[in-house]
């Protein structure tokens, strides 16, 4: 249940702990060391890259849920007693989103020339090492972890519904971008990766339980990494 006053723009507590678990994420990758060290790996394969990068998603996971794990029981009851109210409204607000990334997207590569986004670009690349292994890590627990990141942590900081949805989204949309960026162009693709985070804020928004845009974001990652595999 959302304790906070609804007119509230944002929540210090909220906040102080959405950084700290923000840092968490973005630095993620040095839990990576852990399994490096332990079995000694030397080289670092395209194969290996997307075990290492399992290893520290399923691990922060764990640790989202440890602390969010009265709420998310909470909003998993909420998620059974209206489940497919709460399905028709992910299932609206994702093709909404799908849409405008779609247009977007197309507005980018086509017209503009731009090719295909960075992040994309290295996400085909691993999906070509260990195809059913992405479907798990970037299909399943990629999407909980960035939910749990980008909408739970963001709801409890920013109350108001506004303010929680554009931050939400424009995070989203640059962490995608800024971290593989080549230019200062590819800052355009924030708009098709940030409308894509703007529909899960929504559909959250909406129906008050996490696993609406969790389950969304799922069925939306694992759609595209099938697609791939079998073209």
């Amino acid at each position: 249940m959302n304790k906070f006053k609804k007119n509230e723009l944002i929540n210090i507590k909220g906040v102080i702990i959405g950084i700290i678990l923000f840092l968490l994420y973005y630095f993620s990758a040095y839990l990576q060391l852990i399994p490096i060290f332990l079995f000694n790996i030397k080289t670092i394969t395209g194969s290996t890259q997307v075990l290492l990068s399992l290893f520290s998603n399923t691990i922060i996971l764990i640790i989202l849920i440890i602390i969010f794990r009265k709420q998310l029981i909470h909003e998993w009851k909420i998620f059974k007693e209206k489940f497919l109210e709460n399905i028709d409204t992910g299932i609206k607000y994702w093709i909404i989103g799908l849409l405008i990334m779609m247009v977007s997207n197309t507005i980018l590569t086509f017209i503009l020339n731009m090719g295909q986004a960075t992040n994309e670009q290295k996400v085909q690349q691993l999906i070509s090492y260990l195809p059913w292994i992405m479907v798990i890590n970037a299909g399943i627990i990629a999407p909980c972890v960035e939910e749990i990141i980008f909408r739970k942590c963001y709801k409890n900081a920013f109350p108001n519904k506004w303010l929680f949805i554009g931050l939400s989204s424009l995070v989203f949309g640059s962490l995608h971008v800024i971290t593989s960026m080549t230019s200062l162009m590819d800052l355009l693709f924030i708009i098709p990766y940030g409308s894509l985070g703007a529909a899960f804020a929504i559909m959250y928004q909406k129906t008050d339980t996490i696993y609406t845009s969790m389950l969304m974001h799922m069925l939306h990652n694992t759609i595209l990494i099938i697609l791939s595999i079998i073209t």
